[in-house]
């Protein structure tokens, strides 16, 4: 099954990015995501059409955070990213005239959409405050950090 990883992806950056105090480029975004400058420069686009990150040309420039991330939703940057299919299950559609398949498309379509709502519903209460505090909890409680050593280790 293939995973969209986007929102994952987009979310470990956007917290990356708020301990930073300059602007951060696509390519040092790229390299944490493990992808390529262009695509994360598609992907922050819709996050600064949106409003949520703004970006600066030439030396010296890159992404920045716009708001403040109480003020910022996972359902926010789901949305900014484009609104990436939830769930890899759907249903069959190559004999629509046949009745067993919509009975069977009928109930799967009803239990997709409720929980997409959920899910949904979910997001919106999820703020990147929240990430960022639960974020500092887990570093809290992690071995001591030496100057310049990541966050993040494989």
């Amino acid at each position: 099954m293939n995973r969209d990883s986007r929102l994952s992806g987009v979310l470990h950056v956007l917290l990356h990015m708020a301990d930073q105090n300059s602007p951060v480029t696509s390519e040092a975004l790229a390299r944490m995501m493990r992808t390529n400058p262009v695509v994360i420069r598609r992907i922050m686009s819709g996050l600064r059409d949106q409003g949520y990150v703004r970006s600066e040309k030439g030396h010296g420039g890159g992404w920045t955070l716009a708001r403040d991330l109480a003020d910022i939703t996972l359902r926010d940057i789901y949305d900014g990213i484009g609104s990436p299919a939830l769930f890899a299950i759907g249903h069959r559609s190559e004999a629509p005239g046949c009745v067993v398949e919509q009975a069977v498309n009928a109930a799967l379509d009803g239990s997709l959409r409720e929980a997409q709502t959920l899910l949904l519903a979910s997001f919106e209460t999820v703020t990147l405050a929240a990430l960022s505090a639960d974020f500092r909890e887990r570093l809290a409680r992690r071995a001591p950090i030496q100057p310049g050593e990541p966050t993040c280790v494989d």
